[in-house]
């Protein structure tokens, strides 16, 4: 499989094969620059991990499950942190813009290249919908938005993210820095009132703060432990995008330095943003005031009576579900270029503009988003819970994916096929297993939690399907791309 991986490193928009080195070791794929700053991929690996799983999901998910919430994160948690050492592991052996999809076609072949791309690809195209129909939702909390349709909103907000994308990638990577920046720094500051409401013993909507709400509400499992059990779907969610900064990485100035340090500071940021957050919700207000449809962050601040501060609060939100929408056009648009070139997507989305942008990826991905903006029209109080499942079950075949490749480079350097990377996933083989077996588990959970999620579960057959149908169609074309890719590879 090395030709092929060489071949995707290095085919131009105009087929010429040709890979240069970039400063620090960075390849630079054909027609790509390394334009993200240090700066922005750190912001990128720490905004990525928060999004509207957290500050939308999280709500309905404490009142369905009360506090066992928190342990159902920190649990999650620490399975997004494998996955991502998983992924950090493999980038360190070689980085670059097609991501797992390039390491899926090095370690696994072409089948499971194109499997694993067009997989992440539906799971995008969920995700974002799921984004976009976010943002009209939470546009519909000011007054001035409220007689606009959500599916307007919707599409409103795909133009703005379409074109930042479209521009060049470090204008990608400045709106997700910023992004990044509101917040990492929305979160930090709920996290210091959260702690001087607890100090200061401060009440909230008359309730009296501290542990005593959660033992005198039903405790940690209110509801029973088959509800918090089966909440555990819901939560994987909400670590979508971690997989983000490996994708970064051929993008990146000296990506072997910067993404460690990235990915390293993965397992701080579950705690202090995911459980941390999490905890000081149930202990600043009864688990039972939280609710559906409404950011549990806005809910709380709301309580306290501070005119404007829940607005803010939504502003906020409204900046992450943005910021998820633009990582999805983003990611896809490389990945889908690193399929075209191997013959398993479209040929269009190889095509590149001057400022290195796969324009053809991103736009193919907008305008199944088009399919959100309709979802909208028509089902409009549903939109966010249909395809939040579906990009649910699609994400964990990714990440299973990236597990299996992680496992077979480890074989190959154990066989001293190649040289394993000094960063890695720790507790290998081990870890991937159980990881592996975690997911499967939620994959059952799905089927247990009924509803949109067991749906979602139902319809994998008709996935598989599509996928067996494209790939009798695109295997001629993807063989005659790696023999013209063996061919031109160095002897």
């Amino acid at each position: 499989m090395e030709h092929t991986a060489q071949a995707e490193r290095g085919v131009t928009t105009g087929g010429e094969a040709e890979a240069e080195k970039a400063e620090g070791g960075a390849i630079r794929e054909g027609g790509y620059a390394a334009g993200l700053r240090n700066r922005q991929v750190q912001m990128i690996a720490i905004g990525g991990a928060i999004g509207t799983g957290l500050f939308l999901g999280a709500g309905e998910r404490l009142h369905a499950a009360g506090p066992s919430l928190v342990v159902i994160f920190a649990i999650t948690g620490l399975f997004a942190f494998f996955i991502t050492r998983a992924m950090g592991e493999l980038v360190m052996h070689r980085p670059t813009s097609g991501s797992f999809v390039s390491y899926s076609r090095e370690f696994l072949g072409e089948k499971a290249a194109y499997t694993a791309g067009w997989v992440y690809f539906l799971h995008w195209v969920c995700s974002g919908i799921a984004e976009i129909t976010a943002v009209a939702m939470y546009l519909h909390y000011w007054a001035a938005f409220r007689d606009i349709p959500q599916w307007t909103l919707a599409l409103v907000a795909l133009l703005v993210v379409l074109g930042a994308n479209l521009i060049s990638v470090r204008w990608f990577g400045e709106f997700e820095f910023w992004f990044s920046i509101i917040k990492v720094a929305a979160i930090l500051g709920f996290l210091a009132i959260g702690c001087w409401l607890l100090a200061s013993r401060h009440p909230v909507d008359g309730h009296a703060t501290g542990p005593q709400l959660i033992t005198d509400n039903g405790g940690w499992l209110p509801n029973g432990l088959l509800p918090a059990i089966v909440l555990i779907q819901g939560v994987v969610f909400a670590y979508a995008a971690i997989e983000m900064v490996g994708i970064a990485s051929g993008e990146t100035e000296n990506p072997r330095k910067v993404i460690p340090r990235a990915i390293n500071s993965v397992s701080w940021r579950i705690v202090l943003f995911y459980v941390g957050s999490v905890l000081l919700l149930v202990l600043l207000l009864p688990w039972s005031a939280y609710k559906a449809g409404e950011s549990p962050f806005v809910t709380l601040l709301g309580k306290l009576g501070v005119p404007g501060i829940s607005g803010i609060m939504n502003f906020v939100i409204l900046t992450a579900a943005l910021s998820s929408c633009n990582s999805g056009l983003y990611s896809t648009g490389r990945v889908l270029r690193s399929m075209g070139l191997a013959g398993s997507a479209p040929r269009f989305t190889t095509k590149m503009s001057r400022k290195g942008v796969p324009y053809g990826g991103v736009l193919l991905t907008a305008t199944c988003y088009i399919a959100g903006i309709i979802l909208n029209y028509i089902v409009p109080e549903r939109a966010f819970a249909i395809v939040i499942n579906f990009s649910a079950i699609t994400m964990i075949g990714t990440w299973v994916m990236i597990m299996i490749c992680q496992m077979v480079l480890r074989r190959k350097a154990l066989r001293g096929e190649l040289e394993r990377p000094s960063f890695r996933l720790p507790g290998a083989p081990f870890t991937n297993w159980l990881t592996i077996v975690f997911l499967v588990a939620v994959v059952v959970l799905m089927i247990v939690g009924g509803g949109d999620s067991a749906i979602s579960v139902y319809c994998s057959p008709l996935i598989v399907v599509g996928l067996v149908i494209g790939w009798f169609a695109t295997r001629k074309r993807v063989a005659e791309h790696a023999k013209a890719a063996a061919s031109e590879s160095p002897s």
